[in-house]
């Protein structure tokens, strides 16, 4: 079975480094044309475009600005004029403690369900809305295992932005699939990234992998050749589903 994406054009966000980059690279691989969004990284999100080539073309929006959100998915259809698909990747992990201050704490909270829920909420609501008016398309919002198992406490802000992603992505499939909008979820767990580093840092590699079924850590790579057949249609019927890619420290 060969992955064919040719003639496709998807949006990725987070793309120009760790998760996104890797599934950007495979969409590009099987032929899609990809718009790679970025926030601060604007020299290596254009070397990505340049590595993968194929018509790919660089956005950049701060997706914490509800504003940016909106002009990043309007500029994408200004170039691409078409999407077929949408892979929502981009999030942050901010340590909140709960013994610490109050508003230290809040303000870690607001800033990770904006990146992380309410970005990924207007842009689902922005594809819903040109998919229904262009014959259909594929939303692939990227959660993690710690939607289901939760995670440790300094990171409880994470795992509930990612608790809101895989409802939000259940009712798009449940609601819009007979319009034409399939949509899926991909949980991974602890993936080796730039954005995990902190977490490395905090609790050490060791303590990780002895979470794990497998001897070593999850790669970027590993994610990226599900989120290709999934945009694929070669899966639509699996739509609403949750693939977790956790190397088995979570079974459920």
């Amino acid at each position: 079975m060969k992955i064919d994406l040719s003639g496709q054009k998807i949006l990725v966000t987070g793309a120009s480094r760790g998760i996104g980059r890797a599934i950007a690279e495979q969409l590009a691989e099987a032929g899609a044309q990809v718009a790679v969004h970025y926030n601060r990284s604007a020299n290596t999100a254009q070397h990505v475009v340049d590595n993968i080539g194929k018509g790919a073309a660089a956005f950049q929006a701060d997706l914490s600005k509800p504003v940016e959100v909106i002009q990043l998915f309007d500029n994408v259809l200004a170039k691409f004029e078409r999407l077929h698909a949408v892979v929502n990747n981009a999030g942050i992990a901010i340590s909140a403690e709960v013994e610490g201050d109050d508003i230290g704490f809040t303000d870690a909270w607001s800033q990770t369900m904006l990146v992380n829920l309410h970005a990924t909420g207007l842009l689902c609501k922005k594809s819903i809305e040109h998919f229904i008016s262009s014959g259909g398309g594929r939303i692939i919002n990227i959660a993690s295992r710690a939607a289901f198992r939760g995670d440790t406490a300094d990171y409880m802000a994470y795992a509930a932005s990612k608790g809101g992603v895989v409802s939000l992505t259940r009712s798009i499939a449940r609601a819009y699939g007979k319009q034409g909008i399939k949509a899926f979820i991909v949980a991974p767990g602890f993936t080796h990234t730039d954005m995990a580093e902190d977490f490395v840092k905090k609790y050490g590699e060791a303590y990780i992998k002895d979470d794990l079924a497998l001897t070593s850590l999850t790669q970027a790579e590993d994610i990226a050749p599900t989120v290709a057949f999934l945009a694929s249609g070669l899966s639509d019927h699996a739509t609403g589903c949750t693939i977790d890619i956790n190397a088995g420290s979570y079974v459920h």
